[in-house]
């Protein structure tokens, strides 16, 4: 009988059906995880309900005694059921006030119900509404443990009593979960006049018979950030979890869709939104953190409620059978005044930019901006704001402009030498650079100029978005300089650009398209094309209808404010480009001045000569190869 041989077909053959049990396989595990993880946070929801039913039932039940009552209770919530018979054991609420903050603390669960604050208002809604970082049940504080009878507890379902209080001119909340007189799991609330920030600590006392205190109590906080500005796509990208760890060092989630990370030594976590932001603070470091950010805007062309979705898991340790955690709330506005006034590097929460780009916002803009806005409404501030940075920068416009006309001045000689060395391209580049030896121009001597502008550039790019004072403030046409400045709302929506067309976007553009048709020429008559190089004057004719539709495109979402900025700081810049090119450089004048510094001998600087030296060497060493052959 003839044995079968393997062909390619059967090998293959093999392979696939190998890779599709093993797809099925995978796919069968992946689901079967998924089922049970729907399962066991159903269970959690079923169990959550049973118990808030059999609360409710025995707590009707008027039939009974307190003493019945409280041994039902035990029968689902061991030791804390004594909490439960409390008069407190109603879904009440505590409030606190200041001047500036509004909180409502839930006697179930005994964590902040509502937070408000009172001196800002919505503004994306048709009624004037104040900004509510927590209503609705949007926001949640659970402890998670576990008795020594093995029982899973959440606070959140449990019944705390409120104890109000004065600490001189502070207001003082003390929210206990009992599990008898004087057994209890405590968080105390202090709330200061005029304060965003409070006082906030967790301890528990005479609980080490009831709970496990083996194993750490588990923190949860979660939030969903409300939409509060008027603009979901620009408040989105600038809603972010920021969080404090190992000294100093500090770090963010990003703008991804969904983002997890875990951290050690964390001494804050902020959900932070555009303008507004919740700051959890630690006086002892937390261990370990399990932070969570979701993605909620699904379709920026639809309406919507949240932003994102934060969560933050943190293991509490006891020590010697007590828990004890001094920490601070911050609500209140992600203003960088406010937020650095509390000296416990919380400026780092502000989306600055990092290195010289956060120098120059903190110590620069900052400042001169706080000054001018002090005793100028914003509009007018922000043109005073532009005019000065553009006066400071106006030497480095001189110079590279005055780089550009030397550069134009001795491009025919650089053209001749181009033709004369076109079939040796070592010699065209020791001549060249001979000439710019001579007549005293640097090729580069224009590049570092606008290099120097890029950390400006960049640093009022995050300014502006980050800045708090001007949420709300108009100028002309734009109610909101901190957001789009719409004067025309489209029907339809357009990719990229929005459903609305912004006028300051439109004049910035305008102002490039004129300040690039204005020095374009200039820039491309300075460099000649060089032999396998593109020509950089036809790249240069293309940007100057590709930067403003890149510029109407990108900005049309971005804040007027700083629309506003690149408007005016373009119309000064050809302002000065006007008045440097008619009455400060003078072609001929520049043509004088390089053929006296082609007369004049030349000393030759290290670098210059080390150039030099490593090129008559090349040379040397490609005339010897040419030579042998």
């Amino acid at each position: 009988m003839e044995e079968k041989k393997l062909d390619l077909k059967t090998i293959v053959g093999f392979g696939m059906i190998m890779i599709l049990l093993l797809w099925m396989v995978y796919n069968q595990t992946s689901n079967t995880e998924a089922e049970l993880q729907d399962k066991e946070k159903q269970e959690q929801v079923d169990e959550k309900k049973e118990l808030e039913s059999k609360i409710a039932a025995v707590e009707k039940d008027s039939t009974i005694t307190d003493s019945e009552k409280l041994s039902q209770l035990k029968g689902s919530l061991g030791a804390f059921a004594y909490s439960a018979t409390l008069p407190s054991a109603k879904d009440d609420v505590t409030q606190l006030k200041n001047g500036l903050l509004t909180l409502d603390i839930a006697n179930k669960g005994g964590y902040i119900k509502e937070a408000s604050l009172n001196n800002f208002e919505q503004f994306h809604r048709d009624s004037k509404e104040i900004v509510e970082l927590i209503k609705d049940n949007n926001a949640d504080l659970n402890l998670q443990f576990q008795t020594k009878d093995n029982r899973i507890l959440n606070t959140r379902d449990l019944y705390f009593e409120p104890i109000m209080s004065k600490e001189g001119d502070s207001d003082v909340l003390t929210m206990r979960l009992k599990a008898g007189p004087q057994q209890y799991l405590e968080y105390r609330y202090v709330l200061k006049p005029n304060e965003y920030m409070m006082d906030f600590s967790i301890r528990t006392q005479g609980l080490s018979d009831i709970v496990n205190t083996a194993k750490p109590m588990d923190l949860e906080w979660q939030l969903k950030a409300y939409r509060n500005e008027k603009s979901v796509t620009y408040e989105n990208r600038y809603t972010d979890l920021v969080f404090e760890y190992e000294d100093g060092k500090d770090d963010d989630l990003g703008q991804g869709s969904n983002e997890t990370e875990t951290a050690e030594d964390v001494t804050y976590v902020a959900y932070k939104q555009h303008f507004f932001t919740s700051i959890l603070l630690t006086d002892t470091p937390f261990k370990n953190v399990e932070m969570r950010s979701e993605n909620l805007v699904k379709d920026e062309e639809v309406d919507t409620l949240f932003t994102k979705s934060f969560s933050t898991k943190i293991p509490l340790e006891f020590k010697g059978g007590e828990l004890s955690y001094n920490m601070n709330w911050y609500y209140g506005p992600s203003d960088y005044d406010i937020l650095d006034g509390y000296d416990r590097n919380l400026d780092e929460v502000m989306p600055l930019g990092w290195g010289i780009f956060g120098w120059i916002n903190r110590y620069i803009f900052i400042p001169v901006y706080g000054f001018l806005s002090g005793f100028l409404p914003h509009g007018i501030a922000i043109i005073l704001f532009t005019i000065l940075i553009r006066l400071l920068m106006s030497p480095v416009t001189y110079k590279s402009y005055l780089s550009q006309a030397k550069m134009k001045v001795i491009r025919p000689e650089i053209t001749e030498l181009n033709e004369k060395y076109k079939k040796d391209a070592m010699k065209k580049q020791q001549e060249t650079m001979k000439l710019y030896n001579k007549a005293g121009v640097s090729p580069m001597a224009g590049c570092l100029p606008a290099l120097m502008q890029i950390p400006v550039f960049y640093a009022l790019f995050q300014f502006f978005p980050s800045y708090f004072d001007l949420r709300q403030k108009s100028f002309l046409w734009a109610d909101d300089l901190s957001s789009y400045d719409a004067v025309i709302e489209l029907p339809f929506y357009i990719p990229f650009y929005g459903n609305h067309v912004s006028l300051f976007p439109v004049l910035a553009s305008l102002a490039i398209f004129f300040y690039m048709k204005m020095t374009t020429g200039d820039q491309s008559m300075a460099q000649p094309p060089q032999e396998g190089m593109p020509d950089m004057s036809k790249i240069m004719k293309v940007m100057i209808y590709i930067s403003p539709v890149m510029m109407l495109i990108f900005f049309n979402n971005y804040a007027s404010g700083l629309s506003l900025y690149y408007f005016i700081s373009n119309l000064i810049t050809i302002g000065i480009m006007f008045v440097i090119k008619n009455y400060i450089v003078n072609e001929d004048k520049v043509h004088a001045m390089i053929q006296e510094n082609k007369a004049k001998p030349k000393k030759q600087g290290k670098f210059q000569k080390k150039m030099q030296t490593m090129m008559e060497q090349a040379q040397e060493q490609q005339n010897a190869k040419q030579n042998k052959k």
